[in-house]
């Protein structure tokens, strides 16, 4: 837990990854353009039209480190997982807890609350730091609202109620989401959440950023045993990560929409970094893939003091900390799973 290892994303299309005794080595068209000592990695995520060779998908594997496909515009398409880490008990106690329907709903009660927590403070930051009343004003009034809602989570009694209590607090915050946006206006104009595919570049930008996350998030519940496939808030799907995604909720706010505001409003992208498809959809190009994964990795070490802890340590270690937190309230551990809130 104390070490937060890099995570390599390669997106040079035509590019080999190979293994070379302990070292990983990045080929395009013959050259050698990286080269990685093996243990200084806990990932590797490729995009698009990636080679990697059989012998470094095995000592992946062997070693536990975390190797994922993605489609060249970020969409999922397969991880590799070795054997299995952690107590089979874990999972077991993990499974039971489905049909545990209070349990459950506690479990996901608390992370929605920390999710809704987190946008308010999002909403409230943006508040004090705008100089424009036509801003301030609306922003204020959706975190009124986002406080109404956290009220309102403790009297839900079923999944469904609770799951309407999220999909308004989205509503709320997505509907101020342009009055965060300080810089450039005409090209980050954002009049609503749309995805599969993005219709915008600011809807690229997140749903580029949530599959980062969602990634690191499910690599999380592996590290310390848990099934990814098995959520509390989400509902089970074959082939959908559910408990990457409940643990990405709450982190959502933080490492990826606060990222994705601090990138436009410092002008680290620009129109240029964005390409338009037939159809209207809209995703990052190669440059500005790159200027995303580089400001992620960063944000991922920026310091922070986890509330409950009580100690420091980079961001990126978040969602393993979380992981974690959740295993010991499904062992009995801890009382109720403690979301991460951030201040």
């Amino acid at each position: 837990m104390k070490t937060l290892l890099n995570t390599l994303y390669v997106q040079t299309q035509g590019a080999c990854l190979r293994l070379d005794h302990d070292t990983l080595k990045v080929e395009v068209e013959g050259r050698v353009r990286l080269q990685v000592p093996l243990h200084h990695l806990g990932a590797i995520v490729l995009f698009g039209d990636i080679m990697i060779t059989p012998a470094l998908i095995a000592r992946c594997a062997a070693d536990g480190r975390g190797l994922t496909w993605l489609s060249y515009s970020g969409r999922f398409l397969a991880r590799l997982e070795g054997p299995v880490s952690g107590n089979v008990l874990l999972r077991r106690v993990q499974h039971e807890t489905l049909s545990e329907t209070g349990r459950t709903l506690e479990i996901a009660r608390h992370m929605v609350a920390g999710k809704v927590k987190n946008l308010r403070t999002m909403v409230l930051r943006s508040a004090r730091e705008t100089d424009s009343a036509q801003d301030e004003e609306p922003l204020r009034n959706a975190a009124g609202l986002l406080g109404d809602i956290l009220t309102q989570l403790p009297q839900a009694s079923d999944l469904d109620t609770l799951r309407g209590l999220e999909g308004q607090a989205a509503h709320h915050y997505f509907a101020v989401f342009s009055h965060m946006i300080l810089a450039d206006r005409q090209v980050f104009t954002f009049t609503g959440r749309n995805r599969r595919p993005p219709l915008d570049p600011v809807n690229a930008l997140l749903s580029f950023l949530y599959a980062l996350l969602l990634n690191d998030c499910v690599a999380a519940a592996q590290g310390v045993g848990l099934d990814p496939q098995v959520g509390f808030l989400h509902a089970l799907r074959s082939g959908r990560p559910a408990l990457g995604l409940d643990l990405m909720e709450e982190l959502r706010p933080v490492l990826a929409d606060r990222l994705a505001l601090t990138l436009i409003n410092r002008r680290q992208l620009a129109a240029g970094d964005f390409l338009r498809r037939p159809g209207g959809a809209v995703l990052l190009n190669d440059s500005g893939r790159k200027k995303v994964v580089v400001a992620y990795q960063e944000r991922k070490q920026q310091e922070i003091t986890h509330p409950l802890v009580e100690q420091k340590m980079p961001l990126g270690l978040v969602p393993h900390l979380q992981a974690r937190l959740l295993a010991r309230h499904l062992r009995g551990d801890l009382a109720a799973y403690p979301p991460y809130l951030h201040y």
